[in-house]
């Protein structure tokens, strides 16, 4: 089986290398670019299995490459986590909104960074088993497990990994509240260093995209999580 490919997309020359060497070290294949651009163009022509995104670019900034991947329908099932040095709650939240699967404020331990990388593959790839047929429903909106998708009708959602993530563990627990520690815990899979926030950011994102006023699916639990009808 051939090592997994990753893309470094950081104008750090250290940081490139501090990562590269611990990353090919841990058995992955890795590539990098050294601007927003080119990193873009790169995601098109090497098809990594996951990206590691500084937000600071020149060129092109982090944001608008995430922006433009995840609006890619031939690239958007990448994983990307956020480099970034900026430590605001406003950063980390805009990188998730717009589909980033993780974010990481530097200066960061080389063993935190590696042991979410290994988290967000083993996420990506755990799927795959052949007898994986399954449709949970919810109301109207069908989870295709197998196929990775979402559809009401003869629509078709787009969502990224982590939301679609997130309505299926709601779903195959529903009528069960789960609270944001216990999402944090079953979809990062880690003792995740951001705080509950971020399933909030990730459910509001997962809301404008299934919901509308006639289609209610996720219900908020004041003071403990979200649970699905």
């Amino acid at each position: 089986m051939s090592a997994l490919k990753i893309l470094v997309i950081e104008d750090e020359e250290h940081i490139v290398e501090l990562l590269k060497f611990n990353l090919e070290s841990n058995g992955y294949d890795v590539v990098s670019a050294s601007d927003g651009l080119e990193g873009l163009n790169m995601v098109k022509s090497e098809r990594p299995d996951l990206i590691l995104l500084d937000l600071m670019l020149p060129k092109m900034d982090g944001i608008e490459v995430c922006k433009q991947v995840k609006s890619d329908s031939d690239l958007q099932e990448i994983p990307i986590i956020m480099l970034t040095a900026k430590g605001s709650e406003t950063d980390k939240v805009l990188g998730l909104e717009i589909g980033a699967d993780d974010y990481i404020t530097k200066p960061f331990s080389i063993r935190e960074l590696m042991a979410r990388v290994k988290v967000v593959l083993r996420r990506t790839f755990k799927e795959g088993a052949p007898d994986k047929e399954k449709i949970i429903e919810i109301g109207d909106l069908e989870i295709h497990v197998d196929r990775h998708e979402i559809v009401r009708g003869d629509e078709v959602f787009q969502l990224t990994y982590k939301e679609f993530e997130l309505l299926r563990t709601l779903a195959e627990n529903k009528g069960k509240v789960l609270s944001r520690n216990y999402l944090l815990d079953e979809i990062w899979g880690y003792d995740y260093y951001g705080e509950t926030r971020t399933v909030d950011v990730h459910i509001r994102h997962l809301r404008k995209k299934i919901e509308t006023n006639d289609h209610k699916y996720i219900e908020t639990v004041r003071g403990i999580g979200y649970k699905v009808k």
